[in-house]
């Protein structure tokens, strides 16, 4: 995994904003319509072939395919794997769930999206049972990163955690919630192996570190969420174990949705035991008005050494784009929080488009956000390392 070395690196999140046609194209068949399959692997191309475009142009360094083939960030796997059927019932995040008024304004109407409210749940054994999309995938993603003149400094591919699937796709066949975290990281374990296996890093999604404690764990105590963060980092170690430390980061936030967040349980609290997975990197909110203020965490309760810090200075929950000076300001507070700037990476609080109909930020300034991302590392790195 890289380091900024002479500079600050800069990378995001995970999803970037799909073409209208493919949106259509991955609803219609989570919908279970039938569709042109043929049609639907050329629009993945050329969306990917296009944003792997736009991150290059904007002045990523370290980039992905913007999950574009996927529906939504974890609701995919629905697809490669057995044991899921029928319809969950998620639980409305609490922070909105308090303020009738703001759920009337934010009802998304007519709005073409995958309901990550009411996903398959597990009925029967959950086993990987079709690579094909997952081999395609990473295929597909390394013979256009071969083609540019000019490529990304590192690649890396997502993968959700056992805990966001469990939290959202429900337990109606395993005896307990520890089986069934431990028998996703089992399945999930092909999928982590195989992208660190086909040369990119992996990122590993876990919302559920944070956004569960308002979700799931809203009317219990402190204490029962952190044992179900503490046993989620169990089983995503599982499903890790064999893989260098350095080819894995791993990304926690709150949920990706513009709200008031006044019910996110504090960084300080999870941050000693997010420090538990064997992974070599970070990823963390740090831009938006909640949470800017906790990279102060990082002194009271210090990065292990063998860890990089991907921090958020880009808020994809908005559409003002951000002054380049602002983001100096964070990545300069964090290196000084973290005490070394080689170990801090410039990233986004999450991703742009996590699921089809739940991006809120317009494509054009996705591009324009991610540039000015870019002129901030720039001038943070002048002040850290000189030049």
């Amino acid at each position: 995994m890289l380091r900024s070395e002479k500079r600050i690196l800069t990378t995001h999140a995970g999803s970037l904003p799909r073409t209208a046609r493919l949106k259509d194209l991955l609803v219609r068949k989570n919908r279970g319509e039938t569709i042109d399959r043929a049609e639907l692997e050329r629009e993945v191309e050329q969306s990917t072939r296009r944003v792997v475009a736009k991150q290059l142009e904007a002045g990523i360094d370290i980039g992905n395919n913007g999950e574009q083939p996927r529906e939504s960030f974890f609701t995919y796997i629905h697809d490669r794997m057995s044991g899921f059927g029928g319809r969950s019932e998620r639980r409305f995040p609490s922070d909105i769930a308090q303020y009738p008024s703001y759920l009337e304004k934010m009802r998304l109407g007519d709005r073409q999206m995958i309901d990550l409210m009411h996903a398959p749940m597990a009925v029967g054994e959950v086993r990987y049972q079709d690579r094909k999309p997952l081999e395609r995938e990473c295929a597909d993603f390394k013979r256009l990163l071969a083609e540019p003149e000019k490529s990304f400094a590192e690649p890396f591919l997502t993968a959700p955690s056992p805990g966001i699937v469990a939290a959202a796709m429900h337990n109606r066949y395993y005896d307990s919630l520890e089986k069934y975290l431990f028998a996703l990281a089992d399945a999930l374990r092909v999928e982590y192996r195989h992208i660190v296996e086909s040369g990119c890093v992996l990122q590993i999604d876990a919302p559920d570190l944070a956004m569960e404690r308002h979700t799931s764990y809203a009317d219990r105590p402190l204490s029962e969420f952190i044992e179900f963060v503490d046993m989620t980092i169990g089983a995503i170690n599982h499903g890790i174990e064999g893989l260098a430390a350095d080819r894995v980061r791993l990304h926690v936030c709150w949920g990706n949705y513009e709200a008031p967040h006044h019910l996110d349980v504090p960084l300080e609290e999870i941050l000693p035991h997010l420090y538990g997975v064997k992974a070599g990197a970070l990823v963390l909110e740090a831009a938006n008005p909640r949470h800017q203020h906790e990279y102060r965490c990082f002194r009271s309760n210090p990065l292990p050494d063998h860890m990089l810090l991907v921090t958020g200075v880009i808020d994809t929950k908005t559409n003002y784009v951000e002054h380049p000076e602002v983001i100096a300001e964070r990545l300069q507070r964090a290196a000084h929080a973290v005490g070394d700037p080689h170990r801090v990476i410039a990233g986004t609080d999450c991703g742009f488009e996590t699921t089809i109909g739940l991006g809120d930020v317009a494509e054009e300034l996705v591009w324009e956000k991610l540039k000015a991302m870019r002129a901030g590392a720039d001038l943070a790195s002048k002040v850290l390392f000189g030049g």
